[in-house]
């Protein structure tokens, strides 16, 4: 059995939010020629409950409380679903994917379908078709959309560009990033799909989000409790796809 889908690895629905808050005081020294800065990070790291459980329930990153929490919460990934996961790297959004639509077919409810890809190699996820390329080449596209092979219910985008600490800067990029995924997104999505991708605090650009409200029925930002309470990051979830040339 893949390690990355170990049974009884699950978070279930309505148990994303269910990580229990530790009063963890592990305290890591700082060792000679690591960074004071490396030193925050591994004790940050070693004290954080959703670190712990990810480990305890087999998946590959904390963020995979994160995606479990909005659903939780908005309920999109659903038994049967066809999901797009864009910037899948290290896996963690995409095993709570393969999970929720059944797309190992062992469990109830029809069977799913979920397509990753990130510029970095992700070790197999069973239940999931991974692919290792660049979103932003222009040929990435109909790489997606000759794996997927037909249209999706949800594209889901955690893309994120290096941080520059310059907070403008990081908000462009990220920005662009979230432009091409939803173009992305028009292009393949089913009547009635679900886009939702990563922005920074502040949300998303007013010309994009009027983009969102001419193509999505209904917009929200949300921050999942799994996001870090310092970092700048939220999500923008559009439901309601009207289809390609709304009216």
């Amino acid at each position: 059995m893949d390690r990355s889908t170990r049974k009884g690895a699950t978070t279930g629905k309505g148990r994303g939010a269910q990580v229990a808050s530790r009063n963890l005081a592990t305290k890591v020294k700082t060792a000679k020629g690591r960074k004071s800065s490396s030193t925050r990070w591994l004790q940050r790291q070693l004290n954080d409950p959703y670190v712990a459980e990810a480990q305890r329930l087999g998946y590959r990153s904390r963020a995979a409380f994160k995606i479990a929490e909005l659903d939780d919460r908005y309920d999109f990934l659903k038994p049967g679903g066809r999901i797009v996961d864009l910037g899948a790297a290290p896996g963690g959004w995409t095993q709570v994917a393969v999970e929720r639509t059944n797309a190992l077919g062992d469990g109830k409810g029809p069977r799913g379908f979920v397509v990753g890809m990130d510029i970095q190699e992700v070790e197999p996820i069973a239940g999931a078709t991974l692919i290792t390329h660049d979103f932003m080449d222009i040929d990435a596209p109909d790489i997606l959309k000759a794996a997927l092979g037909g249209q999706a219910d949800v594209v889901l985008s955690d893309m994120a560009a290096s941080a520059t600490g310059h907070m403008p800067t990081d908000h462009i990029r990220i920005i662009a990033l979230l432009e091409v995924a939803l173009i992305f997104a028009q292009d393949v999505l089913a009547p009635n799909g679900v886009f939702l991708g990563k922005v920074l605090r502040g949300g998303t650009e007013n010309e994009l989000l009027a983009l969102m409200k001419r193509d999505f029925k209904v917009i929200r930002h949300a921050k999942p409790p799994a996001s870090r309470a310092d970092s700048r990051e939220s999500y923008v979830i559009a439901t309601g796809f009207r289809g390609k040339n709304p009216e």
